[in-house]
């Protein structure tokens, strides 16, 4: 537990989340060694063996979900693997999960602390409004909503192309302060922290903490884009029992 990242921002004492890293499991290389992803070629005992040590370290049951880079959000069930991009809870001891390796890990809950949610977000599912989607399902009001953001690609390895800026641009034409042109000839650096935010602060949401990251560059979290054959960490938020 010591090597996972706790995030510091003021969610209401009931509401526990974390990050965990690449340490403490038993996965060999390229996935070591706390790979938590079922789908990256790892051996699946290894995976089983480092989502009990998830569960025994936080004593909450983790709902997986297949995530296929959408804005499907489902209620967070253990016993069943939804294909969907968001999950919400009201129960306690049962955790919202995201796995991640460059993609934005987002995790939601109310002020109230009686509901939370976390979403994945590649920049698809984030042009898409999957971050939306997730803080809708908190059936709040936008003042009442707190986001923190958690280990993503950085803006300075996040390079795209101009389809992705038109994306974003586009539907909210104030989301270009988040590309600047790279030394790439058509091609630019993307923020995913500043269009998170840009993002949530349209529907009225700006009590968002987190970002600063780069799964690229930190050694402590698994990055598809510094190595393609990687494993998968996750972002957990729940309530306490």
């Amino acid at each position: 537990m010591s090597d996972w990242l706790i995030p510091d921002w003021p969610a209401p004492a009931q509401v526990k989340a974390c990050v965990t890293t690449r340490a403490g499991g038993v996965s060999l290389a390229p996935f070591d060694s706390l790979n938590l992803g079922d789908h990256v070629e790892d051996s699946p005992e290894a995976v089983l063996e480092n989502r009990r040590r998830l569960t025994e370290v936080f004593h909450v049951r983790p709902a997986w979900l297949r995530q296929v880079h959408g804005v499907n959000v489902v209620e967070a069930d253990p016993e069943r693997i939804a294909e969907a991009d968001g999950s919400w809870t009201s129960t306690p001891g049962i955790a919202c999960t995201s796995m991640t390796a460059d993609c934005l890990p987002a995790l939601f809950c109310n002020r109230a602390g009686t509901r939370v949610a976390a979403a994945h977000a590649g920049w698809r599912g984030l042009a898409a409004g999957v971050l939306e989607a997730t803080a809708e399902s908190l059936q709040a009001e936008p003042a009442d909503i707190l986001v923190w953001l958690g280990p993503a690609i950085g803006p300075q390895a996040f390079e795209v192309g101009p389809e992705v800026r038109e994306a974003f641009v586009q539907q909210l034409p104030g989301t270009a302060q988040a590309f600047v042109p790279s030394l790439n000839p058509g091609k630019f650096m993307a923020d995913i922290y500043q269009l998170a935010r840009l993002r949530l602060a349209a529907r009225g949401i700006t009590a968002v903490y987190g970002g600063g990251f780069c799964t690229v560059n930190d050694p402590r979290f698994f990055s598809f884009r510094r190595s393609p054959r990687t494993g998968r960490f996750a972002s957990l938020i729940w309530l306490e029992r």
